[in-house]
């Protein structure tokens, strides 16, 4: 009869979200093995087993960052406007951030010197923001600019705007969900052919 697996996916993703956690709020000189693992009540073996160590759980959670965000944005569905697919991707976008703050932190904190297979998966979450500006360009209703740019320029207002929200930086008594949109719809008009 097999030993049972004491180290499983649950300790795995309890180890990891313990890990965003330390990163977002103490900085990356707070992610040690040794307090990630007594934080979750277990031992640094356990860590090692399902990691390999420190480095190993840091790409772990840049990955894991990566696949939950690049999971909301790939949701939103492809429609006949996309231009309202846009404004709607940028809307997954501050959805996802909110919903996980932690993560959301990861995918910017350069604590872990990308792979370049960390890089292209990263690269994959803007794929449907890139797409939805082909489209856009391809059809006509955007004028015709370089669809990398124009992408680029979305992906900035939205990152912008989510980052003052997470860091608590937007004006006292600011509409941060009206506003976002608000912006999200002024940059696509801005484009219109």
């Amino acid at each position: 009869m097999p030993r049972p697996r004491t180290h499983d996916d649950a300790l795995r993703r309890r180890l990891l979200e313990r890990a965003g956690e330390l990163l977002s709020t103490e900085g990356p000189a707070a992610v040690s093995l040794r307090k990630i693992a007594t934080d979750v009540n277990t031992s640094t073996t356990a860590v090692y087993s399902l990691f390999g160590g420190k480095p190993a759980l840091l790409e772990a959670l840049y990955d894991e960052a990566f696949t939950r965000f690049g999971t909301h944005l790939a949701a939103v569905p492809i429609t006949g406007d996309p231009a309202e697919d846009l404004v709607q991707i940028g809307l997954a976008y501050r959805r996802s951030a909110l919903a996980d703050p932690r993560f959301y932190s990861v995918l910017y904190s350069k604590v872990v010197e990308p792979t370049k297979e960390m890089s292209r998966a990263a690269g994959r979450t803007f794929a449907p923001v890139r797409n939805a500006v082909r489209r856009a360009v391809e059809t006509g209703v955007f004028r015709d600019e370089d669809p990398e740019r124009i992408a680029l320029s979305m992906w900035g207002i939205a990152h912008g705007l989510v980052s003052l929200e997470l860091n608590g930086n937007l004006p006292h008594g600011v509409d941060a969900a009206a506003t976002y949109e608000l912006a999200l719809r002024a940059h696509g008009r801005g484009w219109l052919a």
